[in-house]
């Protein structure tokens, strides 16, 4: 709370063009672990699986079971490592801020990627637009731009409304969570060491009041974590089902 974030201006001479060092960095993590994760629970595959090649194919079964849940499997067998790819992403990203947070001079560089409202609408960008490209790509661009005018043709102003409402709910629902969850805990990790500013007693007093309260919203705020990236996994699924699906 009250850090700014570390911002490269005016990258290459072009003044509309800047960076936040600290998102750059966080995705690059969190997609490095996720590489790592795949990487070494998939390198020494079994007939009779254990430990991680267990956990993909438990991910593998999951991943499909929501599909299977959207649409049929011949349509949408195409977005296995789609979903697989989210669901670990946005998994592994919203939990990195949950242990810690690192400031340098006021700047925070570590914290969860998905707690800016950048990284999530971009994520919710792509999702939308990957679902027109294979609406355009399995129906043909005359039969899906058709489908904006059905049931009813006066009913495409609000099918356009619904683009960018999906597109807006998909992207702050996970940073809204993710974010609120790490000002929270930042509140909670005050209250365990600004007390010592007033004296010992009162300092020892808010720690001790601080920490079972701050494990609890850390077991919580994993928990929330988690679901949220089943739910942007799901609502891709739903999105690219509405898309592509024949009956629609």
């Amino acid at each position: 709370m009250g850090h700014e974030a570390p911002i490269l201006h005016d990258f290459l001479g072009l003044d509309f063009l800047d960076f936040n060092l600290s998102n750059v960095l966080m995705m690059l993590i969190a997609s490095t672990i996720v590489f790592l994760i795949v990487f070494i629970a998939s390198r020494n595959l079994q007939m009779k699986p254990k430990g991680g090649q267990n956990f993909i194919e438990f991910l593998v079964d999951f991943i499909r079971n929501i599909i299977g849940s959207t649409m049929d499997w011949k349509t949408g067998g195409r977005f296995l490592a789609l979903g697989m790819t989210l669901l670990l992403y946005i998994a592994v990203s919203n939990l990195l801020g949950l242990p810690f947070a690192i400031s340098v001079d006021h700047q925070l560089w570590w914290k969860s990627p998905t707690a800016d409202p950048t990284i999530t609408l971009t994520l919710a960008v792509m999702v939308v637009a990957l679902s027109h490209y294979y609406g355009i790509k399995m129906k043909g661009l005359g039969e899906y731009t058709k489908e904006f005018f059905r049931p009813l043709p006066f009913l495409f102003p609000l099918k356009i409304i619904e683009e960018f409402a999906n597109t807006l709910t998909l992207g702050l629902r996970l940073y809204g969570n993710i974010f609120a969850g790490e000002i929270l805990l930042g509140l909670l990790a005050g209250l365990a060491v600004n007390g010592y500013a007033d004296g010992i007693g009162s300092g020892i007093i808010g720690t001790i009041a601080a920490i079972p309260t701050m494990m609890a919203w850390q077991g919580f705020s994993i928990f929330v974590g988690l679901i949220q990236a089943f739910i942007f996994t799901m609502l891709t699924m739903v999105y690219l089902a509405h898309k592509v699906s024949q009956e629609h």
